[in-house]
């Protein structure tokens, strides 16, 4: 691709410096997109669980942390106050006063009690006895609210343990997108590849092009996205991502860069965000891979280096040269005035055929005589002679 900064003759005006692009989505695919001005937050507590599990890792421990230490101290301080009302704390010494929790002595061994209850520790030192209705209560209440926390937030650390997110760190994106001809038609393509020897189930594949632009009645839609065709018509983009595959995005009439040449990309200003789905193999959870390409990394007249060799009874691929790219021969022009070329050739050669095979009929028709010649005239005037005089020429 043309380098921006390239010397120019003198008088020439030196091009616009284009702007660096803020990207849409980061090479790593985390969405370059924050929410501000949120004046419904009372939403976030609607979904609980997808709010803890969204948290960060810190934020995460320290409210797991608080769900349980807030709950024993709670009913701590209950069970301390059902025996500082009863006077259970008046007559430690009484050996015939029977209280609600025995050996409870102050706050500390209300809490510690309150620990051994909800976490079924059961030391056998501090025991309920059959004397205290509210206590037994209680004891129901908290075994009930211990194991409702207990699953929630187990549950919780588990599904962020097990988020789908960590298995897509090892689908790779090659780090250019390159423009090249494919069965002589202009085609994007870029490369995809799985890490792990373990596969993505049902994998999938989508482009969007993402672009400012002004409708006919002058609204500007700074970030609309088009869909770029990687084979859904054609089932292409299903793929069985055992190795390496490059995706290719045929340029033709129903495609955004039908008319864009390599100096009219390379002048364009626009982000290529590209989406892989499926499912882990191991877990059966739908993860999802993302990546982008700005202007800049869009190399036209390039092809992807072949990574995969036939070994002894395996294929073998190489991952260092998976991103790496060689200079093919490509026309710069768009893909639009590529096609009318071809178009233009097929016509010229279609109809050159039939008129040199014309002129030699008329020259053999002029030599049998003038009255034969005007049938024949009639007969081969812009079609392909019989096959009498096929042969004959």
């Amino acid at each position: 691709m043309a380098q921006e900064n390239a010397a120019f003759s003198p008088g020439s005006e030196e091009p616009p410096r284009r702007r660096g692009r803020q990207r849409y989505v980061e090479k790593d695919g985390r969405c370059n997109v924050q929410q501000g001005n949120v004046r419904e937050t009372y939403r976030y507590l609607t979904d609980l669980f997808t709010t803890l599990v969204d948290l960060q890792w810190r934020l995460s421990l320290l409210f797991f942390v608080l769900a349980y230490a807030l709950t024993w101290l709670f009913f701590g301080a209950i069970w301390w106050l059902i025996a500082y009302g009863r006077g259970d704390l008046e007559h430690l010494e009484d050996t015939a006063w029977t209280p609600c929790v025995n050996n409870l002595n102050g706050f500390v061994a209300a809490f510690l009690f309150s620990i051994e209850t909800e976490t079924t520790i059961g030391y056998g030192h501090r025991v309920i006895t059959d004397q205290c209705p509210e206590g037994i209560v209680l004891l129901l209440l908290q075994a009930i609210l211990g194991s409702m926390v207990n699953a929630f937030m187990v549950g919780c650390m588990f599904v962020k343990i097990s988020q789908p997110n960590k298995r897509a760190a090892t689908l790779v994106f090659s780090s250019h997108a390159v423009v090249s001809l494919r069965d002589g038609r202009l085609c994007l393509m870029f490369r995809v590849g799985d890490l792990r020897s373990s596969h993505i189930v049902e994998a999938s594949i989508r482009a969007k092009l993402i672009r400012s632009r002004q409708t006919l009645e002058g609204e500007f839609i700074p970030l609309h996205q088009t869909d770029l065709s990687v084979g859904f018509d054609t089932g292409d983009d299903r793929l069985f991502l055992v190795s390496p595959l490059v995706i290719s995005h045929e340029i033709d009439a129903a495609s955004p860069f039908w008319e864009a040449s390599r100096r009219a990309l390379e002048r364009d200003d626009f982000e290529i965000v590209v989406i892989l789905e499926g499912m882990v193999e191991a877990t059966g959870m739908t993860c999802q891979a993302r990546s982008s390409y700005l202007v800049d990394e869009v190399l036209w007249g390039h092809r992807f280096t072949s990574v995969l060799t036939l070994e002894d009874g395996f294929y073998e691929v190489d991952y260092a040269s998976f991103h790496e790219t060689f200079e093919v021969p490509t026309p710069s022009c768009s893909a639009r005035e590529l096609a009318e070329a071809a178009a233009r050739l097929d016509a010229h050669l279609y109809w050159s055929i039939p008129s040199r095979l014309d002129e030699k009929v008329e020259e053999e028709g002029a030599g049998e005589g003038a009255g034969a010649g005007d049938g024949a005239d009639k007969e081969h005037n812009g079609c392909l002679p019989p096959p009498e005089s096929e042969s004959k020429v």
